[in-house]
């Protein structure tokens, strides 16, 4: 009897196999939705394990600290404003019905009052596209496009930190590095390069499969590896 694939101990979710979150101090979301508008002052911009683009801590007029992704361009003691009488400018947030069609946004919420959903990551962005009588259009940084309430909640600008994945590597410690503050195994070994006991293409005198790699939907969890129930296989013709 052969070990348990790696697929098999993934989905059993030990601690190799999870993301470190206990390491994640900072939980970056908007605060309850106000009547009134606020103000703030940017305390701090930090770096979060786990997190691709540097965190804005925001000082609110009544108290309240938020920890927000920070819009390219923002600086440390710059005021920024929230709710649906603040201006048009970098940083500011706003109901997204009150976003002028063609603006960038980022943090955006799905549903009011969640935090914000959408958009999060190094610089990504949404675009705002047009408003309906309920509804905004939105396209999301995969070029899909939603319609949300208006009354959800988003940042004017881009995240900061785009260009991140732009640079190379060099060494495999750096990317080892990267990845333990993540839920991905590294290195990750070829099944080929396995032993027979280890993986089913492992095995045998040179790197190769020994079987066909098309399985089924139904296989078991120990033979599930490849291409699984594919459409088609190879160059499409």
């Amino acid at each position: 009897m052969g070990k348990r694939i790696r697929a098999q101990r993934l989905g059993r979710g030990s601690n190799t196999y999870a993301a470190p979150v206990r390491k994640r101090k900072v939980v970056t979301k908007y605060v309850a939705p106000t009547r009134t508008p606020l103000t703030g002052k940017v305390e701090e911009i930090k770096h979060v394990t786990g997190r691709s683009s540097p965190v804005a801590v925001i000082q609110l007029e009544n108290g309240d600290k938020m920890c927000l992704p920070a819009a390219e361009g923002v600086w440390v003691g710059e005021q920024v404003a929230a709710g649906g009488e603040s201006p048009i400018r970098e940083g500011n947030i706003l109901p997204v019905g009150q976003i002028p069609e063609g603006t960038y946004v980022y943090n955006l919420e799905a549903r009011p009052g969640d935090g914000g959903k959408f958009a999060r990551s190094s610089g990504t962005y949404c675009l705002v596209v047009s408003h309906g009588e309920e509804e905004t259009t939105v396209q999301l940084p995969s070029g899909s496009v939603k319609r949300v309430p208006h009354q959800c909640r988003a940042t004017i600008g881009v995240v900061a930190g785009g260009g991140r994945t732009e640079k190379p590597w060099v060494k495999a410690g750096n990317k080892f590095h990267h990845v333990k503050a993540r839920a991905t195994p590294y290195p990750r070994v070829r099944g080929v390069a396995m032993n027979a006991v280890d993986h089913p293409h492992g095995g045998g005198y040179h790197h190769h499969p020994g079987k066909p790699t098309c399985v089924s939907r139904n296989a078991p969890p120990g033979r599930k590896v490849g291409m699984i129930a594919p459409k088609r296989t190879g160059k499409k013709r």
